[in-house]
């Protein structure tokens, strides 16, 4: 893991993440508008698939194969790479929220591909996933901020000495 603490990694990760957020603007529309991310209500999603074309499910399921597995990777890779560099001996333990937002957002969008699909409806799964992950990605946000503030105060006593 000491990889994701490499200054390159963690500026491609954050490129990557950026990038990715600007794809999935450009999306929307091919997918009418909704993403399934957004709702942890599983009848919410259930409505939001049912209103959607054939050519929108198929949209939704690629972007999310691609942009939304991307996406974590490079947003976990980011915020867990700040966490790892700056937290010392404690970078590990740090970086955990980072890595659980990662698990948890990718095994969201199984559960999404598979109902866009039409395989299986496991949405009610959204029900505990959607806030976890939101509240793990918020979590590992202000640890990152926090694993920020600590590289400029290092950087500033630095250049003091």
């Amino acid at each position: 893991m000491s990889f994701l603490a490499r200054t390159p990694v963690i500026w491609t990760s954050f490129l990557l993440m950026l990038v990715i957020g600007v794809g999935f603007g450009l999306c929307r529309p091919m997918v009418g508008g909704a993403f399934l991310d957004m709702t942890s209500d599983p009848e919410m999603s259930r409505t939001i698939i049912a209103t959607m074309s054939d050519a929108q499910r198929t949209a939704h399921a690629w972007v999310t194969v691609l942009l939304d597995t991307a996406y974590p990777l490079a947003y976990g890779g980011f915020l867990g790479g700040v966490a790892l560099r700056f937290f010392g001996k404690f970078g590990t333990y740090a970086a955990l929220p980072a890595l659980g937002v990662v698990i948890i957002d990718l095994t969201e969008n199984l559960v999404q591909v598979l109902a866009l699909a039409g395989w299986v409806d496991a949405l009610d799964a959204k029900t505990w996933l959607t806030p976890l992950k939101f509240g793990l990605f918020f979590l590992a946000a202000g640890v990152a901020v926090i694993g920020l503030v600590i590289g400029v105060v290092g950087l500033l006593r630095q250049r003091r000495a």
